[in-house]
């Protein structure tokens, strides 16, 4: 028995030793076990606040949901002989390195033998082999199938992967590189199949849930989910660009596949990714379901899309361009030219006006009128409000059809600097940074030469190029130039509007004028 620092026993050893004891003496007395109890910390359990689930969203939507696998008739090279030559910039397999060797010894072989195979088997007819993959859905119940136009752009047979593995041959009705949307249709001999409908994307707002499913890196059904970023994206990829930003996890395979409100109506079709990695970083984009779903039933109407055509090549209106017309904002789109025998040019729409509204809805830029007036049924007229010399004035457009192979729209010309040779002209405009002379053919002003240090070069005005109005007034000398600027500062501008006509064609720069008299 353990004792105190005095030689005698501490209460705490004489009160345990009291209570085994007393232990001892109930199980002697009563034959029973007596359980001691010990006392143990609880598990975590955290009460959190509920989350939404997508499983219910998930379990309706994914039968709709396909893979799209994509097949090309690729021809060899060569149907007879079984040698292998090799050329890598202009040397043989003897001027190779070393180590490089085995490589393209093993990979000859493997040549010899597949020429083998084509020449006793299929005979200058190229075998069905994928060559992307990507995702859809369906759209309607007898199998109408919505998919990228990328995906599919480059194949000869296609085939529809459901969620349960089943692969139906697809046949393609029609596609429109300009939207990048493409519907497939698959004969489901009677079946009726599991679709989807659109959304009113106009009631997405920034920062709604959205699930995404698709087929990433062919992995097949995949879920993931996050929120809508952004609204009205640009990526440059065409003239319709009006894309949804999400930040759901959207990879190659992805593309074609939807993207769903929590009700499971598709807000949008996942195309585009921005990714440094090649994988996702979060930022993926969605052709909105307003833009798809007239692309959509004219592709499943007729295999075509028809588009409303003005016949203007137009540009952005930046602040500058603004300052110098004397609008008071940068938004609307410039008419740059209207070409020969258009709807446009035949409504008297003249170089210089800003086409500011569209039956009387504003125009924000450009690209906006060329979605909107490409959205509207050929043949059909429309109410421009056009701001011209200074006024705002009404012109009425019979639409035309978009040809083919014309763009609706023209986008802004580059703004790429070329460094200029020191100016060598008779004429100069100093304080613009420009040096002028007479064009070959008597029409305004060659541009002979620019100070690289100006706002001129910072517009992207380059030698060679041609000032052919400015403010809207034609010029053909450099005391023209001066005139128009002199009566631009007496009005107030601050700015004046060269038109620059190139070899690309013809814009729009506004230059600041505070330093020209």
């Amino acid at each position: 028995m353990l004792k105190n620092f005095r030689g005698r026993p501490s209460l705490k050893t004489v009160l345990q030793a009291s209570t085994v004891a007393g232990l001892a003496a109930a199980v002697l007395a009563t034959g029973i076990p007596v359980e001691v109890s010990r006392s143990y910390a609880e598990a975590v359990n955290v009460q959190s606040p509920s989350v939404p689930s997508f499983a219910n969203v998930v379990d309706a939507v994914s039968p709709a949901v396909v893979s799209v696998r994509v097949e090309s008739r690729v021809k060899p090279a060569s149907d007879d002989g079984d040698g292998f030559s090799f050329d890598f910039n202009g040397r043989g397999f003897d001027d190779l390195p070393d180590a490089l060797k085995p490589f393209f010894r093993q990979f000859g072989e493997q040549q010899k033998g597949q020429n083998q195979q084509r020449r006793f088997g299929h005979q200058g007819e190229g075998r069905l082999r994928p060559v992307a993959q990507g995702s859809g859905f369906f759209i309607s119940e007898d199998g109408y199938i919505v998919t990228n136009n990328h995906v599919v752009s480059d194949g000869s047979a296609f085939v529809a992967v459901m969620n349960d593995g089943t692969e139906l041959d697809a046949k393609l009705i029609g596609k429109d590189p300009r939207t990048d949307l493409a519907v497939l249709k698959v004969d489901g001999k009677g079946r009726k199949f599991t679709y989807v409908n659109w959304a009113d994307d106009n009631k997405v707002r920034v920062g709604d849930w959205v699930v995404a499913v698709g087929n990433p890196f062919g992995l097949g059904g995949t879920v993931t989910a996050g929120i809508i970023s952004a609204r009205g994206r640009d990526i440059g990829s065409g003239p319709y660009d009006d894309y949804l930003q999400v930040d759901a996890a959207v990879n190659r395979g992805n593309s074609g596949g939807p993207t769903f409100n929590l009700n499971g109506q598709v807000v949008g079709i996942n195309t585009a990714i921005f990714s440094p990695s090649g994988g996702s970083v979060g930022i993926a984009f969605a052709i909105p379901a307003s833009t798809a779903k007239d692309v959509v039933a004219d592709l499943m109407k007729d295999g075509t899309v028809s588009r409303g055509y003005l016949g203007v090549q137009i540009q952005p209106v930046t602040k500058d361009i603004a300052d110098s017309l004397g609008l008071s904002e940068a938004s609307g789109a410039l008419v740059v030219s209207a070409q020969d025998g258009t709807p446009g040019q035949k409504a008297g729409m003249k170089t210089g006006d800003v086409v500011t509204a569209v039956n009387g809805e504003p125009v924000k830029d450009a690209r906006d009128l060329s979605r909107r007036i490409g959205a509207m049924t050929p043949g059909s007229k429309v109410e421009l409000s056009v701001w011209r010399s200074g006024k705002a004035q009404s012109v009425t457009v019979e639409l035309g059809t978009l040809p083919a192979d014309q763009q609706a729209s023209a986008d802004d010309n580059s703004d790429q600097q070329q460094p200029a040779q020191p100016p060598a002209s008779e004429k100069a405009l100093a304080d613009l940074g420009l040096t002028v002379g007479p064009s070959d053919d008597g029409k305004g002003l060659a541009i002979t030469g620019i100070d690289p240090n100006s706002d001129a070069a910072d517009k992207g005005i380059k030698e060679g190029e041609t000032i052919t109005s400015v403010n809207n007034q034609q010029v053909s000398s450099a005391d023209d130039v001066v005139r128009v600027i002199n009566q631009a500062k007496k009005d107030g501008r601050t700015r004046a509007l060269f038109q620059i006509q190139s070899k690309e064609g013809s814009r729009f720069v506004a230059l600041p004028i505070n330093g020209q008299g």
